[in-house]
């Protein structure tokens, strides 16, 4: 046999014939239900948690600018996860588009690279749930010992050092991921319907904190409006353009948007379920676009309301929402919002959790993990049950052994890369495979995949350096196992070499 190549591409007529095999996963999601798992997938810890830091830290009541340039990124990235995921409806996501037109080396990148992102943001939302269930019960007179409550180490960054907590492990985030894991091993229909009803509770809370924070809005806690200046942009460590920090980062409105944008990841979730939606053509869009819009125009309100309430650097970093109301005097709705926190996060545990098992399917079918394992679906809820208790464990270890900074800076530059990744598969898709059928097509040309390149790759340079070790060492690992083993199992390795024609 040839050797096989690296870049190795599977067509289209492979993914389709797929969507017929014995192990596929069940259409059960509707347009209503996809946009709900979105909005389920987006509102959550960062709206709860990383907004205080954000606003504390990096850019001040200017935050709110930091969401629309973050948002801005995640629209034009959406728009080409939608064109994808109408042309190839299956489990996958990103990896299955960068297989399709970048080929397999690429294809493993961005499936280990989603693995750093849902795996590794879940824990990071694991953390947050925490934190919150913590300040919920504490209100009760209700206090966890201190070795049970939190990460056993940090990272402090104006020091540029971790340091020992003097805890053992986090408890709570450990409970968390087991409850939610056990609700995604009895089937799809299911998990919907519980991400459904906490979805309603959590967008409750969140008006309630737009109109009840309004109510409390001082103008003297926007002056000044950007304390840390409208840019923030960095190059490997080096700020380039505006204020640079403590510990040599940048400091700004893009440096927030950076930060901020854990926010917003959750929306390409909904490609990986593109495979259990009834019109996959039709629905994964639509579910992408409005879950995104929705979600931008709630995050842009809860900013301004709490930078109002609370000057920026008197937010509380672990649980700003409700400690704001806490500081205005309506200590009541600290529980309520603390309830809608917790329902929000574990909303989106859920679908982040949801989403890993179905990319490492799709990375099983290929002969790029142990098929035997990750490809395995339970014959009465056709769910990938062992790929879903596997990120369940990985979830409650993580989340109860890193620190959130940690966790939610790894989580964005890797999923700033997956986007950026994408709407690069978008411009080759659109010159190697023109006449394709798209039933949603991404507007306005190249324009938008080229701009959704542009501001990925502006906000993954305003990152701390440290995140750009850590993603070099998590892509060194995958590419010791795609070397030692996925390259050697791969299903595509196995076929006569091609012929003639663009698909391989």
């Amino acid at each position: 046999m040839a050797k096989h190549s690296l870049f190795a591409k599977k067509s289209l007529d492979d993914i389709h014939h797929e969507m017929a095999g014995e192990q596929r996963l069940k259409r059960v999601l509707g347009p209503v239900a996809l946009s709900a798992l979105g909005v389920g997938a987006i509102i959550g810890t960062g709206i709860f948690v990383l907004v205080g830091e954000a606003a504390h830290d990096k850019a001040g009541p200017a935050l709110t600018l930091s969401f629309v340039v973050a948002g801005l990124a995640c629209i034009f990235s959406a728009l080409c996860y939608a064109e994808f995921a109408s042309m190839a409806p299956v489990a996958g996501s990103a990896y299955t588009y960068a297989y399709v037109t970048l080929g397999e080396l690429f294809a493993w990148i961005i499936g280990w690279d989603l693995v750093l992102e849902y795996a590794v943001g879940a824990a990071t939302v694991a953390h947050g749930w925490s934190k919150y269930f913590q300040d919920l019960i504490g209100q009760f007179g209700v206090d966890l010992p201190a070795r049970w409550c939190n990460a056993p180490f940090d990272y402090d960054p104006k020091q540029g050092e971790f340091f020992l907590t003097g805890a053992w492990f986090d408890l709570p985030a450990v409970a968390i991921a087991a409850v939610v894991t056990a609700v995604l091993i009895t089937g799809i229909r299911e998990s919907a319907r519980f991400n459904a009803v906490m979805v309603a509770i959590k967008l409750s809370v969140v008006l309630f904190v737009i109109v009840a924070g309004a109510c409390y809005f001082d103008p003297a806690n926007w002056e000044p409006f950007a304390p840390y200046g409208y840019a923030g942009v960095g190059f490997f460590g080096h700020t380039l353009w505006g204020q640079e920090g403590e510990g040599g980062e940048p400091l700004g409105v893009l440096a927030g948007a950076s930060m901020i944008f854990f926010a917003y990841i959750g929306f390409d979730a909904l490609s990986t379920q593109a495979e259990e939606a009834k019109n996959p053509k039709r629905d994964v869009p639509i579910g992408i676009i409005v879950s995104l819009l929705l979600c931008t125009v709630l995050y842009i309100a809860v900013a301004a309301v709490l930078t109002g309430m609370v000057r920026y650097d008197q937010l509380d970093i672990n649980a700003p929402v409700s400690r704001a109301f806490a500081y205005v005097g309506l200590t009541w709705a600290q529980g309520l919002i603390s309830v809608g926190a917790l329902t929000g996060m574990t909303s989106v545990l859920l679908v982040m959790m949801l989403s890993q098992p179905r990319v490492l399917l799709a990375m099983a079918r290929d002969g790029l993990l142990p098929s035997g394992f990750f490809a395995a679906v339970h014959p009465r809820s056709q769910t990938p049950w062992k790929s879903t208790i596997v990120t369940g464990l990985v979830v409650a270890t993580m989340g109860s052994l890193l620190p959130l900074r940690v966790l939610a800076e790894l989580v964005n530059i890797g999923t700033l890369l997956a986007f950026a990744i994408v709407c690069s598969a978008v411009l080759v898709m659109r010159r190697t495979h023109p006449h394709v059928e798209r039933p949603f097509r991404a507007p306005c040309g190249l324009l938008m995949p080229i701009l959704g390149i542009a501001f990925c790759l502006l906000l993954m340079f305003s990152l701390p350096s440290e995140n750009w070790l850590r993603l070099a060492g998590w892509l060194a690992i995958g590419m010791v196992i795609y070397f030692a083993y996925s390259r050697h199992h791969s299903h595509l390795a196995k076929q006569p070499p091609a012929t003639g024609g663009a698909n391989h």
